[in-house]
């Protein structure tokens, strides 16, 4: 991997990181076990996706009723990752 190569690497995981801290801090707020939040962040070329781990009683609380909760997460994160010129996807997980 060139210098560029890296440096532009290092930058998409840095705009990513962003993004989760973002995600994260919505997904802590919503559950009644901010403990057991926790994030993987997969970052590819010119995109990334955030997987978000919560306790089982708390993920219908982060989906919310008809998937809204969590398409308005998506939607946040989709237009911070628009003004960073990345994109990015967020997965729930039980």
């Amino acid at each position: 991997m060139s210098a560029e190569q890296n440096d532009s690497y290092e930058d998409e995981a840095m705009l990513s990181d962003q993004i989760a801290d973002l995600v994260e801090y919505l997904v802590v707020n919503l559950v009644d076990d901010p403990d057991s939040v926790s994030l993987e962040v997969i970052d590819a070329d010119r995109s990334s996706t955030i997987e978000v781990s919560v306790a089982s009683d708390d993920v219908a609380k982060v989906i919310g009723r008809r998937g809204r909760t969590i398409k308005a997460i998506r939607t946040l994160a989709r237009a911070l990752a628009a003004r960073l010129d990345t994109s990015v996807e967020v997965e729930v997980l039980g």
